[in-house]
């Protein structure tokens, strides 16, 4: 008979705060990983651990899809239309494409995430390897913001693109990399308009956050049995804190790009400013490469 695993006990205000960090950062091309990780750290707060971190991203998730429920509604639908006609991607049907380019595109991350498990648990829980990724993919996002002729809506996108941007997702198992940041980056490099690659990275997300969430929470809390005897309230206001905000961004963001003067150098600035902020407090030693 299995015995249940005890997840560590965490402060209201502390679960609030980190919640907050989640659903703010989850879907800004910032990382929400680094922010995470190096947060408990810098306040000496407690280490959450892998099952609150599970259990939180829960909230993003219900976010995303609740926002692109009327989306996810029409790309279904056309994906059911190709299968009746017998053809994946049916002449002007853009619903069906999005629809399929979602699903396949999505297949890199599964295989990438699969294949670096080990690393992602062990080798890369690395403050150094946080800040440097924040650094470089802070200026290769400024490289495709100078070069990307961002002329294209979501509805020119190919598959060949589509897969591109997929493949780009996989950096986002390194810490640091940010999902969302590794998407949009690669959507302006392909042509496509900030709010077009915002867009299509947004709907990426639902499928590679639901099921890597959803994996965590089997893994780390259900397959460990863990127990959240004392601490429900904690989590699970911070997972519905963390849903509400994660909602607000992504409607924020992608009013904040429509306009075609807002750029993303804002986030740029900041990726780099965070990545040698870290550096500064390890080379200070007021944190250590191994902090978590």
């Amino acid at each position: 008979m299995s015995t249940a695993t005890l997840v560590p006990h965490i402060p209201m205000s502390h679960a609030l705060a980190l919640g907050f960090v989640q659903g703010a950062t989850e879907f800004l091309p910032v990382s929400s990983t680094a922010h995470m990780r190096i947060l408990p750290v810098i306040l000496n707060w407690q280490d959450p651990g892998t099952a609150f971190s599970a259990i939180v991203q829960l909230g993003p998730i219900i976010a995303i899809i609740a926002y692109f429920r009327h989306d996810l509604v029409r790309y279904i639908a056309g994906i059911r239309r190709s299968f009746k006609k017998g053809l994946m991607f049916p002449k002007g049907d853009i619903d069906a494409r999005l629809g399929w380019y979602t699903v396949l595109a999505t297949i890199p991350l599964i295989i990438g995430g699969l294949l670096l498990e080990h690393e992602i648990n062990h080798r890369f829980r690395d403050l150094r390897i946080d800040a440097t990724v924040l650094i470089v993919l802070g200026l290769i996002l400024l490289v495709a913001e100078r070069v990307g002729t961002r002329t294209r809506t979501l509805e020119s996108l190919t598959l060949k693109e589509a897969m591109y941007i997929g493949v780009a997702q996989v950096l986002a198992v390194i810490p640091g990399a940010s999902r969302s940041g590794c998407t949009i980056t690669m959507g302006l490099f392909q042509g496509l308009d900030r709010e077009a690659a915002a867009r299509f990275s947004f709907l990426l997300s639902i499928p590679a956050i639901t099921l890597a969430g959803l994996y965590e929470l089997y893994s780390k809390v259900i397959h460990k049995h863990a127990s959240l005897h004392g601490v429900t309230g904690p989590y699970l206001a911070a997972t519905a804190l963390a849903g509400v905000v994660a909602y607000v961004i992504i409607r924020w963001l992608l009013g904040y790009l429509e306009n075609e003067q807002n750029t993303t150098i804002p986030f740029v600035v900041y990726r780099i400013m965070l990545g040698l902020g870290i550096f500064y407090l390890l080379h200070a030693g007021y944190v250590f490469p191994q902090s978590y």
